[in-house]
């Protein structure tokens, strides 16, 4: 992979002299005038934060090629003087935007209730004097210094620090200390996991001190790099894509119709067409073709699926990132803090346990402020089994070292001089007065292939007299014991990992701890059958772009992976399949902005928070699947509305359209059309609240055209063929009988179209309906019956009573009507069925 050089590398290999000489700074620091100037040239040390307006969230609601479709029918229904037409669009519009503004606005002011407001402070050499500034003051060539508890404010070169550990797993993952030095590095490149002697911007220090100079500040960091890569992508839905293709099937088929109902009306009437009457026909038509109703029903939807999880303490900050979540087909996490804990916590003890744990304790530091991650597990260990450590007194100590790779102290217990060792296997094993058994040895080698880390306890008696120095530690010691230490997995994380796959939905780990941790992290969730079954980042990017997208669909462990190539590995994975991804340190927010879907947990960095789309205010990853089902149930019930208008209008549409040819006046009035519209779309709105079938959440689906065309066609055409029906019967008898009947027929087989189409199964066998739908079916089919006798209906939309027998026969036909789209759609999903396992 070819590799642009990074900030940081050219510091790696240089010596403080070339390093001060190349920022123009010496190791009394900056002057105050050199640094004024210097912040003229490199601006202040910030990241520009993207603040979002109401006004962006507003305009936001009207980014969709459906609703530029809508405003032009509205426009045009205006300038023909169809005003209730066009107000009843512009009101869908209104309504849609309005609902979609309040639920995004809202979830914006939670988030930034979630931000933390921090003044920081540095302290630097300015004019060979020691002071405390603001971190955004900070410039390149400061020289500045480091204590346990700092955050670090810049990315820094060590000039020369003392057991200086920093805990750099907001940029690697790893949970563990990197420990640092000020030795130039022997190679000209490195990761940050391996960049021992830069400090990079947001890590904090956990032990130690250094001193550095300061060479990249704002968006020259590493982190800043990171922040400008997540501005710059702007990746589109899955739910634009899916809105876009529809919008433009509708638009092309709904133009191409109507111009040739226009042509061939034209053609046969020749001179006696009223052009005018025609166009206002037409438009109506087509009106009643679009479905207007539907951003209305996928923003209920959506804010429905937002209350539901808001309920389980998720923030939407993109509604329709809801459904964007149900049509995942992969899922990528970091997996620290989102799968494990990113804790440290003691897995395993070798020999006694009380002493070893007792004798970890006694060993932690006294001369630093802030404890390790290590310190803080054998601490809680320690109350765990109910121990203490009063009776114990500590006279001396030697601090860890990473040359030693060891710390000791010499403490007294029971008038008795005890020298206690702790560290890594390899730095003590050897200074043990009699050898490592072979227990020991396997025990070791077993708990470091599970992915944990292993620290040894020794000890000796030391006589009062001899004196406490470092050869002390290297002879004679008696092996007290050992203790692994794992970051421990969330307990919700296998099952929901489980519940993903039984979803549909792949799981990967992307990560930039090791690939033993990895590995071993991912065997324990079910990921890999082997530990072993992990692929580098440096082995990925080797590959051929065909062979990488091989191992990208095949590995679901990604090791030493860094937040640029967690991006491009991201990039790769949407080229074949929607992806989720799942982070919070400010390494995953590059993956997050370019995931289809980015969901952070409480705590993420700014960074993270910022790119995503879905904020989990509870950690427990159980919370993602129920948003997938949520999702899946959202996309489930607008896939839902769109087959249902599209059959029941296409149908109507056609009917009415090759009637106008047949007879010398309209079949129905443009505003008896408008008043099927709206009647019959007020109980489809309703369909946001229906209850979903098992089996259309139990896989990732996308907006599918060729399915939308064919169920609306094959239904549509036996709409058309119960229209002619209706015609056949009372276009006889007068203009208003035929209009009144057909008006009453069409709304009544819509409505029970509804109930038909809402499940892919016989009606009986599916999941009852809402008792919302239930109730505006009863409302909209009341109207229907109620208002050609009203004078309002017969003044306004020019009805005509319908008798007694007219009503039965327009009942009876209505019911035939629903066994037989019952028929039609039972034949298509069984014959889609059986081509599936054809072509599997």
């Amino acid at each position: 992979m070819s590799k642009n050089k990074l900030l940081y590398e050219e510091y790696l290999e240089k010596d403080n002299v070339a390093i001060l000489g190349q920022l123009e700074s010496s190791e009394i620091g900056l002057t105050n005038l050199e640094a004024q100037n210097r912040l003229l040239i490199h601006g202040h040390n910030v990241l520009k934060a993207h603040k979002i307006s109401w006004v962006v969230i507003l305009f936001r609601q009207f980014k969709s090629p459906f609703i530029y479709l809508l405003v032009g029918a509205a426009l045009l229904a205006f300038f023909l003087q169809e005003l209730i037409d066009g107000f009843m669009i512009l009101g869908f519009i209104l309504i849609n935007s309005l609902l979609g503004f309040f639920q995004e606005f809202r979830s914006e002011q939670a988030l930034k209730m979630l931000n933390k407001i921090t003044t920081a402070s540095a302290k630097v050499l300015r004019d060979n004097q020691e002071i405390l500034i603001p971190v955004d003051q900070l410039v390149p060539g400061d020289i500045i210094k480091l204590h346990p508890g700092d955050i670090v404010p810049a990315d820094v070169r060590l000039l020369e620090c003392n057991n200086l550990q920093v805990n750099e797993s907001i940029l690697t993952g790893e949970s563990e200390p990197s420990i640092k030095s000020a030795e130039p590095l022997n190679s000209k490149t490195a990761p940050i996991h391996k960049a021992s002697n830069i400090v990079f911007s947001s890590t904090n220090v956990t032990s130690g001190q250094g001193t550095g100079v300061v060479f990249a500040t704002g968006v020259k960091t590493y982190i800043g790099s990171i922040a400008k890569l997540t501005i710059e992508t702007h990746p589109e839905s899955n739910f634009e894509k899916g809105m876009s293709k529809f919008s433009t099937f509708v638009l092309k088929l709904v133009g191409f119709t109507l111009s040739l109902v226009i042509i061939i009306n034209l053609l046969l009437k020749g001179g006696t067409t009223n052009i005018g009457e025609l166009i206002i026909f037409s438009i109506a038509l087509a009106t009643a073709v679009i479905p207007e109703a539907l951003p209305l029903v996928i923003t209920f939807s959506l804010s429905r699926g937002a209350i539901k999880l808001a309920k389980h303490k998720v923030v939407v900050k993109r509604l329709s990132a809801i459904e964007d979540l149900g049509s995942i087909q992969v899922l990528c996490a970091d997996k620290t803090g989102t799968i494990t804990e990113n804790k440290l916590e003691v897995s395993e003890i070798f020999g006694d346990k009380d002493n070893v744990i007792t004798h970890a304790n006694i060993a932690i530091s006294q001369k630093s402020a802030h404890k390790d991650p290590f310190d803080i597990a054998f601490e809680i260990a320690l109350k765990n089994q109910n121990q203490t450590i009063k009776s114990w007194t500590i006279s001396h100590e030697i601090p860890f070292d990473p040359d030693r790779k060891r710390n000791s102290v010499l403490a007294q217990y029971e008038n008795k001089n005890i020298l206690i060792v702790r560290g890594a296997a390899e730095s003590i094993l050897h200074n043990l007065k009699n050898s490592a058994d072979e227990k020991l040895t396997d025990w070791i080698l077993n708990q470091e292939k599970s992915g944990k880390r292993v620290i040894i306890i020794a000890h000796r008696f030391l006589p009062n007299s001899d004196e406490y120095t470092k050869s002390k530690e290297e002879k004679d010691l008696i092996l007290t014991g050992a203790i692994s230490l794992i970051d421990p997995l969330k307990e919700s994380a296998p099952e929901a990992i489980m519940k993903a796959q039984q979803l549909g939905v792949a799981f990967k780990i992307i990560t930039g701890d090791s690939p033993v941790v990895a590995g071993s992290i991912g065997f324990q969730v079910g990921l890999v059958k082997a530990p072993t079954d992990v692929i580098t980042a440096e082995k990925f990017f080797g590959l051929s772009l065909t062979e990488q997208k091989q191992a990208a669909a095949s590995f679901n462990i990604f090791a030493r992976f860094s937040p640029h190539e967690k991006f491009q590995l991201i990039n790769i994975l949407k080229e074949e399949f929607e992806v989720g991804y799942l982070g919070e340190g400010i390494n995953d927010a590059p993956a997050l902005k370019s995931a289809n879907v980015a969901l952070v947990v409480e705590g993420a960095s700014d960074i993270a928070r910022e790119s995503a789309d879905i904020i989990l205010l509870n950690k427990s990853l159980s919370v993602i699947v129920d948003g997938i089902q949520e999702g899946r149930e959202v996309f489930a019930n607008t896939t839902k509305y769109v087959k249902m208008t599209l059959a029941s209008n296409f149908g109507n549409f056609y009917a009415v359209a090759i009637v106008s040819l047949l007879i010398d006046y309209l079949p129905m009035l443009p505003i008896q059309i408008l008043l099927v519209n709206l009647l019959s779309d007020f109980p489809l709105i309703a369909i946001a609240t229906d209850s979903v079938d098992l089996e259309d959440i139990k896989n990732p689906e996308s907006y599918n055209i060729r399915d939308f065309a064919i169920i609306a066609t094959l239904i549509g055409l036996v709409s058309t063929l119960f229209d002619f029906i209706y015609f056949a019967i009372f276009y006889k008898i007068s203009p208003a009988v035929l209009q009144t009947n057909w008006f009453i027929g069409s709304i009544l087989t819509e409505l029970l179209l509804m109930y038909s189409l809402r499940t892919k199964f016989v009606f009986f066998k599916s999941k009852a309906p809402s008792l919302t739908i239930f109730i505006m079916t009863i409302i909209a089919a009341t109207i229907t019956l109620v208002i050609p006798f009203t004078t309002f209906g017969q003044n306004i939309f020019k009805f005509a009573p319908p008798t007694r027998n007219h009503l039965l026969i327009i009942i009876g036909i209505a019911l035939l009507y629903f066994v037989s789209t019952e028929i039609t759609k039972n034949l298509y999903y069984k014959f889609r069925k059986n081509a599936q396992e054809i072509r599997e």
